[in-house]
């Protein structure tokens, strides 16, 4: 070979790196947004008040999917069953206050959870935002879980990380300061920057829209005119986290790896309703102001208003873009799709399946044959064009294909196919943990879910919007409350933590946990200033 040829090849190889050769194994980002309902963001093109040209730009260079659900109605288990891969349910993690078990939440650190799965491809992984992953303790997480790098933060309060903005590594502390959407943002661009020479897996959890809403005043401003003030709240949190999309994207472009890079954005659930939207002052429990639109029910539900969400998959290059894709997906498809772009082996522990052979159309049909869902006294199928649901007792039969907003009950129609659908739950049921197709009958979840039932599916609407808040009869404590709150409340943002709560004590956890509990009202895992007997 002559010396010109060498030369030749040479700048050629230089050229090729600064365009960013395609990788073998691809670096993965999950999104993932809390209580974000369908409606809200515009590629869906249900609302006109909702801005998030950054998502939307992914989602026309990739694909919208219509028919993608979460694996619970509830924040806890939904992302136990994303980072497992698994159904939680097989884990016995079927709602928030089992993450506080320690015999439960053993069960998900030894299931192989993704960081440590792809680690033995040789990725490193990274984690910001909320936890919900048995520990807001970023020693923890990077020990059990597999995260590498950790950011905990989702409020005002202090958050815990390994590694600073500066890309710094540090001994796990405590973190204080900064608005906690954007600096999840910020870390996660920080985490591209380090490590955009080697594949990764970037995990950023953003608390939006769910309660207490903080939006800072230069989110609210871009949504002047009359609306409910949750809604403004709502939407300018959406929106910081659609700031930071665009950041993130702008980061991977920098760095030459955006093609090199497959990004999901994801809800965990739906939006709460608390059945009637109240546009109560604060940002404590009740309706977060997202919207379900147009599907019916809402958080806490295994109707389509509590587990279909904003879905949206970008692989500039890999995807073709501009699809919008109709078929059934869920969360546990992140894990599957990740495990094989790693170029590890198949894995039938995965519940999940890889969607890149379908959203490149290399792959014809549905991925899903059945999917399954029980989030305690609520259990259903889905099978081909039919959902059958059970909420204790009651039954019903859906034909999603020209009903998924879930209004016409088919099941007197057709009483052969929810049999069958009937006998198949019962069948995937018997592998959970505790076995069953109620999880716990008696559970008050299950209770409070005949209320919603009720209204939005057996049109009963019997139920009489609150005029003020009711104290709470399992909290009363007296004048006792208050002050523990301010006890407890150790750094002043007017939330309590489990670990704020439990306050470094041995001694008589599980009875201390079932105090917690009891003032924690919505059982999202903090005792709100709002939840406080007064």
């Amino acid at each position: 070979m002559t010396k010109t040829s060498i030369g030749l090849l040479g700048v050629l190889g230089i050229c090729a790196a600064a365009l960013g050769a395609s990788r073998e194994k691809p670096n993965v980002i999950m999104i993932y947004t809390d209580d974000h309902g369908y409606a809200d963001l515009g590629c869906q093109g249900i609302v006109d008040d909702v801005k998030t040209p950054n998502i939307d730009a992914l989602a026309t260079g990739g694909v919208r999917i219509t028919d993608g659900h979460a694996t619970a109605p509830q924040c806890g288990p939904s992302r136990i069953g994303l980072i497992s891969g698994q159904y939680q349910n097989k884990l016995g993690l079927e709602s928030n206050p089992h993450l506080h078990k320690p015999e439960l939440i053993n069960n998900f650190y030894a299931a192989n959870p993704l960081p440590k799965r792809l680690k033995k491809a040789g990725y490193i992984s990274g984690m910001a935002g909320k936890s919900h992953l048995g520990s807001d303790d970023s020693g923890v997480l990077n020990q059990q879980v597999g995260f590498d790098k950790v950011f905990f933060k989702h409020s005002a309060a202090p958050g815990h990380w390994n590694m600073n903005m500066k890309g710094e590594d540090i001994k796990p502390q405590v973190q204080k300061g900064g608005y906690h959407l954007e600096m999840i943002s910020d870390f996660g661009s920080t985490f591209i920057n380090r490590f955009k020479d080697q594949p990764f897996f970037l995990y950023l959890a953003y608390r939006a829209p769910h309660v207490p809403l903080d939006a800072p005043r230069k989110y609210l401003d871009r949504f002047p005119g009359e609306m409910p003030e949750r809604r403004r709240q709502a939407l300018a949190m959406i929106s910081c986290v659609d700031d930071g999309v665009g950041q993130l994207v702008e980061t991977l472009r920098e760095n030459g790896i955006e093609e090199d890079t497959l990004i999901f954005i994801i809800g965990d659930n739906g939006a709460p309703y608390k059945i009637h939207k109240v546009d109560a002052p604060g940002g404590g429990p009740g309706w977060d102001g997202s919207l379900n639109d147009p599907m019916n029910g809402e958080k806490g539900m295994l109707t389509e208003g509590g587990i279909r969400v904003p879905f949206v998959v970008s692989w500039k290059g890999t995807i073709p873009g501009g699809q919008v894709y109709n078929k059934p997906v869920i969360t546990l498809d992140v894990a599957a799709t990740a495990n094989a772009v790693a170029g590890l082996p198949d894995d039938p522990v995965l519940d999940g399946v890889n969607l890149i052979p379908y959203l490149t159309g290399k792959t014809q049909g549905a991925p899903h044959d059945t999917l399954y869902w029980r989030w305690l006294g609520q259990s259903t199928i889905r099978k081909g064009k039919w959902k059958y649901l059970r909420s204790d007792n009651r039954e019903y039969l859906f034909d999603m294909e020209n009903d998924y907003i879930e209004t016409k009950n088919q099941i007197m129609q057709y009483p052969e196919v929810a049999a069958t659908l009937h006998a198949d739950l019962e069948k995937w049921a018997d592998t959970l943990s505790p076995p069953g197709i109620w999880a716990e009958k008696s559970d008050g979840m299950s209770k409070n879910a005949n209320k919603y039932f009720n209204w939005y599916l057996d049109g009963r609407r019997d139920v009489q919007p609150p005029k003020k808040k009711k104290k709470q009869t399992a909290q009363k404590k007296g004048p006792t409350d208050r002050p523990l709150f301010k006890q407890r409340d150790r750094d002043k943002d007017g939330n309590v933590t489990w670990d704020e709560f439990l306050g470094g004590r041995t001694e008589k956890v599980e009875t201390i946990r079932k105090n917690f509990e009891r003032r924690d009202v919505d059982n999202d895992g903090i005792w709100e200033k709002s939840e406080v007997v007064k």
